[in-house]
């Protein structure tokens, strides 16, 4: 069930902690290399900048991006930006997310992302909210998966669960996390099914690609190889 109201709310705190946590940095931190190959950290804080607007354009009926080519370029520009543009930006972006968000709406229509990816709008504030978390680990300051919230974890899980369901080149899994709690996916592919073990966490960054999976416990068949997100 979504809760965007709960959400949004859940928007508000990630958004501040991030801004209180890179308020610490210099201009020379926001340029070290971030987690993400390629990109440095400012360049994490550019793209968070432009997917807060990204969000609103979706919650407005407006395409998500104008190209991907423009998505690209703006990261490009922005990400060599000095600390205090980078979070005047991710500050305002953030606000016009949320403006965007308290407009009247409907909020169990169906909604157009990237790639022609369609949604519910209620799940359009889970989605910014990830954006922030898991950018946050990305960012390499200390702040990590093992962090995050029980309650955020569990349902970025199932996200992702239900991303790679019936994927073509991913074979039946079966999740497991220390708690007991359980998740499928995959399926898509042949080949004999698996059964992964571990703290919710490890699942976690091991679906998100953050984790290469070698913490966790395989109890039948092999890990899979997951595609790029």
């Amino acid at each position: 069930m979504n809760d965007h109201a709960h959400d949004l709310g859940a928007v508000r705190e990630a958004t501040e902690r991030l801004l209180s946590a890179a308020g610490t940095w210099d201009d020379a931190a926001v340029a070290e290399p971030s987690r993400l190959p390629g990109w440095s950290r400012g360049h994490v804080l550019a793209h968070l900048s432009r997917n807060a607007d990204a969000l609103a354009n979706v919650l407005r009926g407006l395409p998500m991006y104008a190209s991907s080519e423009t998505r690209d370029r703006d990261i490009e520009r922005d990400g060599p930006r000095p600390l205090a543009e980078q979070l005047a930006d991710l500050r305002d972006s953030g606000a016009r997310f949320l403006a965007a968000a308290g407009e009247p709406g409907d909020w169990s229509r169906t909604v157009t992302l990237r790639n022609g990816v369609t949604d519910s709008a209620s799940r359009v504030p889970f989605r910014r909210r990830i954006e922030l978390e898991l950018h946050h680990v990305d960012l390499g300051v200390g702040y990590e998966l093992e962090d995050l919230s029980d309650e955020f974890v569990t349902r970025e899980i199932a996200f992702l669960a239900d991303r790679f369901a019936g994927h073509p080149d991913v074979v039946a899994t079966a999740l497991t996390d220390e708690d007991g709690r359980e998740w499928s996916t995959g399926g898509g592919a042949e080949g004999a099914s698996a059964a992964v073990r571990g703290p919710a966490a490890g699942l976690l960054g091991w679906l998100s690609g953050r984790r290469d999976g070698s913490a966790l416990t395989v109890t039948t068949g092999r890990l899979p190889a997951l595609p790029p997100l």
